[in-house]
């Protein structure tokens, strides 16, 4: 499951491992950053608290009159502010007052935020600040008896939500262990869009730089996907040779320039095989025919025969070289065919020469084919068969998107660690078939070589088992095009 999820190509692999790295450091930068908002929110906290505490231990202590006096001055200002615009409250923002008790505020049971305490014992550490105990905790403003009274005594804030806003309770113990202070701060909300903003910040930078390292990389792996295709063209057809665009960085085209080079090379070699091929041929023929017709005046006709027998040997054997040399050099085209017209064919042809050789009812099966060297390729396995067998039976199948041309004999079968060995050219069968002679050796190799040139496969197996083979089946597998 795993390896289908992993990309096959060298851009996709490269790709989803530059896309992966990015999005984990992408992951991180925005936890970081959100990290850095939220240390950023709770040193801002801290220092209101400590702000408000510093100046309190600065002032001197307003006796209660003093303290109902400037309250009364507050709600007048309160009453005379103007009423609020769509709901929202209009003046300067309210500030919680500072409450003195005898006893800590804070309750056993609630939360305290030990983190914060630290940090405000500091920062009055650094102040000057004597202090004995802190708390300090969090609550819904709803549920904080100071803040409930200081709604009831103004009614303006009824009309905003205070109820659910968060409110930092921070109680402080006099040097003097006379009692406790407690400074209340309104949490400040987090922006609404906060966090979807920082989502969307990353999602921006990883989808700008994913797309510029697609770009970059394409760039690097189109030649070599051009270069890759190229060379798979090359093997088939040897004799075609296109030079490639060089493109792509400096090492690219280094490659791409190297690959036309040797491309050249192979096809000009290739030329000057066929030449060479062709030359010996035509020099070996002409001796022939001439010796071929010079025994003619041999008087024994046992011996006339015999020396037309080896020159007959003589002129297949060369044709089967030249014609293991030019496989894939054809400029023949492939044309649609009826695989099994072409095999009722091959069988026709030796059972005219008397030779036992049987095929039932072939199905019709059209493929795109090569029709001279398929022949070729479907005489040679019939001939072998009918040379190391009693006789051959020719059939025809489809399996999936393959059409099998398969030979069957009744012969003695090729040993097992053979099989391999008998596919290359100049392997004779004699040892393991037992004939006297195997010919040249060159009747299943030309046949593997037609096979490979349409794609497809030559596959020789033994009928019997591997102690005692009994018959060799021979099948030439083409892809249907």
């Amino acid at each position: 499951m795993l390896k289908r999820l992993i990309p096959s190509s060298l851009l996709g692999q490269v790709m989803a491992v530059l896309a992966l790295g990015l999005l984990i450091a992408q992951v991180i930068s925005a936890t970081l950053l959100y990290q850095a908002s939220e240390q950023r929110r709770d040193a801002s906290l801290v220092n209101s608290l400590a702000f408000r505490v510093v100046g309190e231990a600065s002032r001197p202590v307003v006796n209660e009159e003093r303290r109902q006096m400037r309250e009364a001055r507050r709600l007048r200002r309160e009453a005379n502010r103007p009423p609020p615009i769509d709901g929202k409250q209009i003046g300067p923002r309210v500030r919680l007052g500072i409450e003195r008790t005898n006893a800590s505020p804070v309750k056993a049971g609630e939360a305290r935020i030990a983190n914060y305490e630290s940090a405000l014992r500091e920062i009055l550490e650094r102040q000057d600040v004597e202090v004995g105990q802190i708390a300090i905790t969090r609550r819904i403003a709803a549920n904080d008896p100071y803040v409930a009274q200081v709604v009831k005594k103004r009614p303006r804030l009824l009309q905003s939500d205070w109820e659910g806003r968060q409110v930092l309770v921070a109680a402080i113990e006099r040097a003097d262990q006379s009692g406790w202070t407690t400074i209340r701060v309104v949490e400040p909300r987090r922006p609404a869009l906060g966090p979807a903003m920082i989502l969307l910040q990353t999602l921006v930078i990883f989808a700008v730089l994913v797309q510029l390292l697609y770009l970059v990389l394409r760039r690097i792996t189109r030649p070599l996907a051009q270069l890759t295709n190229r060379v798979t063209d090359f093997a088939k057809a040897p004799g075609k040779v296109v030079e490639l665009e060089e493109s792509g960085p400096s090492d690219t085209r280094r490659l791409i320039a190297a690959h036309n080079t040797m491309e050249a090379r192979i096809a000009a070699l290739l030329d000057e095989k066929d030449v060479m091929l062709g030359a010996i041929g035509h020099d070996l023929k002409t001796p022939l025919a001439a010796l071929r017709v010079r025994i003619e005046s041999v008087s024994d006709e046992t011996q006339r025969l015999r020396m037309a027998e080896s020159i007959e040997d003589i002129t297949a054997t060369l044709d089967d070289i030249l014609s293991l040399a030019r496989v894939g050099r054809s400029g023949a085209a492939p044309e649609a065919a009826d695989i099994g017209a072409l095999a009722m064919s091959v069988a026709e042809e030796f059972e005219d020469l008397g030779q036992a050789v049987s095929i039932t009812d072939p199905p019709r099966i059209v493929a795109s084919i090569k029709v001279t060297w398929v022949k070729r390729a479907l005489r040679n396995l019939t001939a072998n068969a009918v040379r190391y067998g009693n006789s051959a039976e020719i059939s025809v199948h489809k399996v999936n998107d393959e059409v099998i041309l398969r030979v069957d004999d009744d012969g003695p079968g090729i040993e097992p660690d053979r099989i391999a060995e008998m596919l290359e050219p100049f392997a004779r069968g004699e040892g393991s078939r037992n004939r006297a002679t195997g010919g040249a050796g060159l009747g299943l190799a030309l046949a593997r070589a037609i096979a490979e040139e349409h794609g497809g496969t030559l596959i020789l197996t033994n009928l019997g088992d591997k102690s005692n083979p009994s018959g060799l089946r021979a099948e030439i597998r083409l892809p249907m095009q």
